[in-house]
């Protein structure tokens, strides 16, 4: 990392998001920057471009991921869970301690890899009670909380939405809010999801819609950020676009281009 901003020079940071394994390129995300700054979705499950990929297929095979994947793209959301009903039978162990030893071996690697300083938030896949114990003193974890860096404030919400694929940190539109109103004004707004605008939420890869936040929507045109910075849909529609005096990035290409995107003032 490059050291502490000193005097008038500028400030720069590298934004990730979406990381889901890629511990690699991760450890050289905070290359030529003040800070790193990670949106979530640290834990790769299933990789939608790579079925062979993530913590399903490792426990339940290709085959099994290529089909999961099919009825999910496909909005069959009820065959999806009762095929990993049927999938989770058949291990013969307890379906929640066999998923977080899966996600602590991928967190003991992620976290690992994170360069000082690095600011985080979860993702809708993460596990917050578990960040605590991978978290170094390099690693600052906010949600509904700002800091300061370089002379702007950063305001971090992090999770998703309630979703039919129930992954694990969905909350209330009511509690994602309040984190939102929490966090006020600031200069650069990073969550994990994005606004709720139709450009922004639609994965062109997935064919769905994903969930957006219309309190983000709300706070971006009332507060007025420079910056909005989020992940969560990988291949949307449009990256970026303007929604007011804001811009709006996605920078949610990580574990696909294991490049950040960069932020200089």
């Amino acid at each position: 990392m490059a050291p502490t901003p000193a005097g008038n020079r500028k400030t720069r940071v590298h934004v990730v998001s979406d990381v889901h394994g890629n511990a690699r390129d991760l450890a050289r995300a905070g290359e030529g920057a003040d800070a790193l700054i990670c949106l979530g979705d640290l834990v790769l499950f299933l990789d939608y471009a790579d079925h062979s990929r993530g913590i399903f297929p490792d426990l339940f095979g290709t085959e099994n991921a290529d089909l999961i994947v099919e009825l999910r793209t496909a909005r069959r959301f009820e065959e999806a869970r009762e095929l990993g009903a049927r999938l989770w039978g058949g291990i013969g162990a307890d379906r929640a301690s066999v998923i977080e030893t899966a996600v602590r071996k991928q967190y003991a690697e992620m976290f690992a890899a994170f360069p000082t300083p690095t600011y985080a938030t979860y993702g809708n896949v993460d596990m917050p009670p578990l960040w605590p114990e991978y978290a170094g003193p390099g690693t600052t974890v906010l949600d509904g909380e700002r800091v300061e860096i370089g002379g702007w404030t950063f305001g971090f919400v992090g999770g998703g939405l309630r979703t039919p694929m129930r992954t694990p940190y969905e909350i209330s539109d009511e509690e994602y809010a309040a984190k939102i109103e929490a966090v006020g004004e600031v200069d650069v707004l990073c969550t994990h999801i994005p606004p709720e605008v139709p450009e922004l939420v639609y994965d062109t890869v997935a064919r769905r819609f994903e969930r957006g936040s219309r309190a983000l929507l709300d706070a971006i045109r009332r507060t007025r950020p420079r910056y909005s910075l989020f992940g969560h849909v990988h291949q949307p529609l449009v990256r970026r676009m303007r929604i007011g005096a804001t811009e709006c990035v996605n920078v949610g290409h990580f574990a696909g281009t294991g490049k950040p995107w960069a932020l200089e003032w």
